[in-house]
């Protein structure tokens, strides 16, 4: 399928090495598209290019790993693509539409959880919330914000299912690679809802736990963007498997590392605060296994501690310092690493059924591995950084 100037794809000859840096390739494709894009809010309104365009950029623009489309090159270099081929050009531009979903998701995560800060600035709602305010409008800017933010996560879906249709590079890739596309944002949508759910039910499961974590970031963080790529190369249905295996053990991994992240990490680094999903009473593999630890192990004082602390919005420092100690104690952060552990395990073994030969058989393996590594985050002797949301 062929490229217009009008949706920002068809730009020749690659300004950047995808093989050496994705991100940096994905970066020069989103800058084109977003500039497009905000040339046609702008001619809609200056106040909606201003306001809600403008939002979404900046978020895009300011941070991430750009780990999903890093995942669906590297899918599709181990599917068989290669960079001098003329659908490279393509597949960045569907890595790009990858970044646009995660702005979504994380837009409308921030303001389903009253999240203050993302990427070390405020959170969309927040922004625009005071926005409304210096602007001396009427009304209640916090609910003003709330709307205005559940619009431009909206917005980034929106571009983003434009910038994947300039994206697929023949009516063959197309026919592959959209039922996966289709796939993964339903997947997404579902997982949200299932941590929405959780916060309301009773207190989680392990199991339950890890399939929310599944659902909510591992299918779209790792396996899908793997799928597509390689369903965008044409990969047989032996590599297409092992791929897929792989990325799910290192979704799920690293979904529970955001986890031990969002109670242990030092907002510092990690660009949000810490405790807000205690706080928030989200139903994480770690909170259920330090009250399901605590429960077999007879320690009624750390139940206690944990069952109080859940869903408790007015949770102190001091006392999320307690809720350290006692998720230490009782094992849970341990185990927590441990199932880490195991799922590296698996998603390298996978990788290795893939029989991956050349450069993907070198990065691929170093990518996952930096996904699932130890993060300075939660000091630990041996520690190394690990990719944030």
């Amino acid at each position: 399928m062929g490229h217009s100037a009008g949706n920002g794809a068809g730009h020749g000859l690659l300004a950047h090495d995808p093989d050496r840096d994705v991100a940096a390739a994905v970066d020069a494709v989103l800058t084109r598209h977003l500039t497009l894009r905000r040339a046609e809010a702008r001619r809609i309104s200056d106040r909606f290019a201003a306001d809600v365009a403008d939002c979404l950029i900046d978020l895009v623009r300011r941070g991430g790993k750009r780990l999903r489309p890093a995942f669906l090159w590297w899918g599709w270099r181990a599917g068989g693509g290669t960079p001098g081929h003329a659908d490279a050009d393509s597949v960045l531009h569907a890595a790009a539409a990858l970044e646009l979903i995660q702005a979504c998701a994380l837009v409308h995560d921030d303001l389903m959880d009253d999240s203050p800060l993302r990427r070390g600035a405020p959170a969309a709602h927040v922004a625009l919330a005071r926005r409304h305010r210096v602007g001396g409008l009427g009304g209640d800017a916090d609910a003003f914000g709330a709307s205005a933010a559940l619009l431009t996560g909206d917005l980034a879906l929106v571009w983003a299912e434009d910038l994947w249709d300039a994206a697929t590079p023949s009516e063959e890739a197309r026919r592959r690679a959209r039922p996966v596309w289709r796939a993964m944002r339903t997947e997404m949508v579902a997982g949200q809802y299932l941590d929405l759910y959780g916060q309301a039910a009773d207190a989680p499961s392990p199991s339950s736990s890890l399939r929310v974590a599944h659902l909510k970031s591992g299918l779209y963080t790792v396996e899908r963007p793997l799928h597509l790529g390689a369903a965008l190369a044409g990969a047989d249905p032996r590599t297409t498997s092992a791929l897929r295996r792989a990325g799910r053990c290192a979704g799920v991994a690293f979904q529970l590392r955001d986890d031990l992240l969002g109670v242990f990490g030092d907002p510092a680094r990690t660009g949000k605060p810490a405790g807000d999903d205690v706080r928030q009473g989200k139903p994480t593999y770690l909170m259920a296994v330090g009250l399901r630890l605590a429960r077999v192990r007879g320690r009624r004082a750390a139940r206690e501690l944990l069952d109080h602390a859940l869903g408790n919005p007015v949770l102190t420092e001091e006392e999320l310092g307690r809720v350290r100690a006692a998720l230490t104690e009782v094992g849970a952060r341990a185990a927590v690493e441990r199932r880490i552990g195991g799922l590296a395990d698996g998603a390298l073994a996978a990788l290795e059924e893939a029989a991956l030969d050349g450069v993907p058989a070198r990065e691929l393996p170093a990518l996952l591995r930096a996904v699932l590594g130890q993060p300075a985050d939660i000091p630990r002797d041996g520690a190394t950084a690990v990719p944030t949301r």
